[in-house]
């Protein structure tokens, strides 16, 4: 940078010149030059205190409005330096009556401080004695271990087992609220409700989820925190429940079976009012899943929805409706019954002779495998097929319990021409019990199609129209007749007309063959028969009978006498009146 001189030379010439003191012009050239320092000074420690206060007022404002922003907020309770964002809440679970079948229930975890703890191995003997399934030396080495500051002790404590921690007096024992969820009927609807356990955790909260069943169908909307306190209404009635459980339980113990199930639907509505799968278990302590044996040993597999399997002769009635909806046969038309029925090296015999033909109610009733075939075979494969995949028997059941999706039917991979007539008689391909129960509601109920269903609903389903009124009519005398007359007569009940068909199905083995003196036991029924409004399914694994002089298997002696003790004692639950026999007789005769 150019200073310019305190005394330029042109100003000093000019002062001696005029006999003026040059020494003058240094002074006040200096004075200038001061004055428009100090002026340059003052200008920027101005612009500097303007800019600092600006950015003080900017703070104060932006803190302001952060503290206002705060006030207005409501309060979020910190725990131990970090904030928990854990919800528990979930929704309650009612029957159609309100009864309540599932619910959150205030309690408090376990856990402890190590760092906080006077006296661990004292803590952990008693710890000990209040919970026996603890390994005392394994819990006092990690109360022990300086790696450890944090230790979960227990996820869930009853009042008495809480109290008796306390009296411990060991300050490094903490307890964390938090709900659990109780299911207050034990067993009952014990694969309906699936169950529930801890998600996500924290000290002061825990998430509840459910982990199968209708739990874990309506996750999303137990825990949609605007209907956590609307309960969720299923179609099941508990009373009706715990009756069919009580008969099923004296049913499958007395008949030695290996396990059983019960569906109860309402024809109109789908509504499912009661659904039982034995063995079963208590979602209070639902215990792990089978890592081996067979998935159906276990009491968590619900055979009413998972279980597909060759029923039998039940599956003969949707033969028949398929004939007499094609027009190919009526009820009265003869069916050649003369066997055995030879197709290739295979050969489909009757459990006993019923002479050289039947009529096709007489084939229903009398439960004739080859004259079941014989009716099917101008059908075809891709008839039968079409009219079983519209009854819902050849795709996953749909039903608001998580297992359902994963359930699948077995089906022949070549539908030949002998798969036409043994499948027509309940052999080579697999259903469960619910979608058979689907399928004759459909048949009760004039013909129109219904989706089983665990909500409660509101009015009937109007579903497709799979058979005429006409046909539906026709099948619902013959399965009454099948009661009256045939293979289903210990169904009988004194005022409440049941009609239905038996199926007894051997068990394969799972070698491609079937096990020997083995068989799956069904009952499918409609009643009042002659207004039905109620289908029930009752099926029995490997029940035998014992009472007579030889053991005996079929349905006909083990699942119709179970079904019928149960119609006897639901049917008055679910406001049925009883009638005469003879008035229901004249209910069909009026029928056009």
């Amino acid at each position: 940078m150019i200073r310019t001189p305190l005394r330029p030379l042109a100003s000093v010439l000019k002062a001696r010149e005029s006999g003026e003191n040059p020494d003058l012009i240094e002074r006040e050239n200096r004075r200038l030059r001061l004055e428009a320092d100090r002026d340059r000074a003052r200008a920027r420690a101005e612009t500097r205190l303007l800019a600092l206060a600006l950015i003080f007022m900017s703070a104060f404002f932006v803190l302001g409005a952060r503290m206002a922003l705060l006030a207005a907020t409501e309060p979020l309770e910190m725990s131990r330096g970090f904030q928990e964002d854990i919800s528990s809440a979930r929704a309650d679970i009612v029957d159609r009556n309100g009864v309540v079948l599932a619910t959150n229930l205030a309690t408090h975890a376990l856990y402890a401080e190590t760092r906080r703890m006077v006296d661990p191995a004292r803590a952990a003997r008693k710890l000990g004695e209040i919970f026996p399934d603890i390994d005392v030396p394994r819990l006092e080495a990690r109360f022990t271990d300086p790696a450890r500051r944090f230790i979960w002790i227990r996820t869930r404590l009853s009042p008495e087992q809480q109290q008796a921690v306390h009296e411990i007096g060991e300050p490094g024992l903490l307890f964390g609220p938090r709900e659990m969820r109780l299911y207050p009927n034990g067993r009952m609807a014990a694969h309906v409700l699936g169950g529930a356990s801890f998600g996500q955790q924290g000290v002061r909260a825990a998430e509840v989820i459910g982990v199968a069943g209708a739990e874990l169908y309506f996750e999303e909307r137990l825990r949609d925190p605007t209907q956590v306190d609307v309960p969720l209404h299923l179609a099941l009635d508990l009373t009706v429940q715990a009756t069919v459980t009580e008969v099923l339980e004296g049913g499958k113990r007395m008949l030695n079976a290996h396990g059983a199930t019960a569906v109860l639907m309402d024809v109109h509505t789908g509504e499912v009012i009661s659904l039982v799968s034995l063995p079963d278990f208590d979602p209070n302590a639902r215990p792990a899943p089978p890592t081996e044996g067979e998935p159906a040993d276990s009491p968590l597999f619900n055979r009413a929805v998972q279980g597909y399997y060759e029923l039998g002769s039940v599956m003969k009635t949707f033969a028949v409706a398929q004939g007499i909806e094609a027009g190919t046969v009526t009820p009265q038309t003869m069916i050649d019954t003369r066997g055995p029925l030879t197709w290739g090296r295979f050969r489909i015999r009757d459990f006993r002779n019923y002479g050289p033909e039947l009529s096709v109610k007489d084939v229903l009733v009398k439960s004739s495998n080859i004259g079941t075939a014989r009716i099917m075979q101008p059908i075809g494969a891709e008839a039968q097929q079409d009219f079983l995949r519209r009854f819902g028997l050849l795709e996953p059941m749909p039903l608001e319990v998580s297992e359902a999706a994963r359930a699948r039917p077995l089906l022949p991979a070549r539908w030949s021409d002998l798969s036409v007539m043994t499948i027509s008689y309940g052999h080579g391909m697999s259903t469960s019990p619910l979608a058979l129960a689907a399928g004759y509601a459909a048949l009760a109920n004039g013909g129109r199609k219904v989706t089983p269903t665990l909500v409660k609903q509101q009015g009937r389903q109007v579903g497709e129209q799979l058979v005429s009124p006409r046909t539906a009519r026709a099948m619902q005398l013959m399965l009454h007749q099948t009661v009256q007359e045939g293979t289903a007569s210990f169904a009988r009940i004194d005022g409440y007309p049941v009609g239905g068909k038996t199926g007894s199905a051997d068990k394969p083995d799972g070698r491609g063959g079937y096990k020997k003196e083995a068989v799956l036991a069904t009952f499918a029924s409609v009643f009042p028969a002659h207004e039905p409004r109620y289908v029930l399914v009752v099926t029995l694994d490997e029940p035998v009978d014992t009472t007579g002089s030889e053991p005996r298997r079929t349905a006909g002696w083990t699942a119709v006498p179970v079904s019928a003790e149960i119609t006897r004692r639901v049917a008055p639950l679910l406001g049925l009146r009883p009638v005469r026999l003879s008035q229901a007789d004249a209910a069909f005769e009026l029928r056009p």
